[in-house]
């Protein structure tokens, strides 16, 4: 789905399979926790963009990550940062939860549970 020197970008179906496949990506969503709270993935890393700058090094090198957001822009400018900074096994979720979740693919609502959405890697 990516045209080349472009951001490594995969459509929710792809997301979807990866996720549910052997090599445990991580997902990492960056939006702001109010919008996590309304609508996230079951499992899904926060990382929001207004601290992403300085927690972004939590996030392991040695597995697959799968970045994510509203509709697909902070998760892009998230990806290229990574790329950017050393990390290889990394693509962009294009159209973010808006389209997992036109897609009837699974999401969680409400407030989230205590030590939902902390990375574990």
């Amino acid at each position: 789905m990516t045209q080349p020197g472009a951001i490594p970008t995969i459509d929710v179906a792809e997301a979807a399979a990866r996720r549910d496949g052997p090599e445990r990506p991580i997902v990492v969503d960056v939006r702001e926790a109010d919008e996590f709270a309304t609508v996230r993935l079951e499992g899904a890393a926060l990382l929001p963009m207004s601290t992403f700058g300085e927690r972004h090094a939590e996030l392991p090198k040695d597995r697959p990550l799968l970045v994510m957001c509203h509709m697909g822009g902070r998760s892009a400018a998230a990806t290229a940062f990574l790329l950017r900074n050393g990390w290889t096994n990394v693509v962009n979720i294009a159209g973010g939860i808006d389209a997992w979740e036109r897609a009837g693919l699974p999401v969680k609502r409400g407030t989230p549970a205590p030590g939902e959405g902390e990375l574990k890697t």
